[in-house]
């Protein structure tokens, strides 16, 4: 007699422990009185031994023995890998920009604040 693993397909939410992940599978369930769907979330701690997920990922978990005091699933398949968004550290902060904040920034004269001690600041002095 064989017996079948159980399997679910979750989205990775975190991947920054090493050989682990952590998967959120989505549930849906008829409230018994209210007939309303319900939407329940689970967090499972899941072996990744290749490290090859990625957040955002969808993938097909599957049980297996204990391999820590919370980790008792393993990635069985990648199902989808997200799109990875690459930006350029130039297209974050152009010159052009920078050149315009820093013209708005200068062309405000600055204001004359008095110190506390009674004193006069230097925009006054001069």
């Amino acid at each position: 007699m064989t017996t079948m693993q159980k399997s679910k397909v979750g989205r990775v939410s975190s991947n920054k422990m090493e050989k682990t992940l952590v998967v959120l599978v989505e549930s849906h369930r008829n409230h018994p009185l209210y007939k309303k769907t319900i939407r329940k979330i689970t967090r499972y701690k899941v072996h990744d031994a290749k490290n090859e997920c990625g957040i955002g990922d969808v993938v097909r978990i599957v049980e297996t023995r204990p391999m820590s005091k919370e980790k008792r699933w393993r990635v069985a398949e990648i199902v989808t890998k997200a799109a990875a968004i690459e930006v350029k550290p130039e297209e974050i902060a152009t010159p052009e920009v920078l050149v315009e904040t820093h013209k708005t920034v200068a062309a405000v004269e600055p204001e004359t604040v008095a110190d506390p001690s009674g004193a006069e600041s230097v925009e006054e002095k001069k």
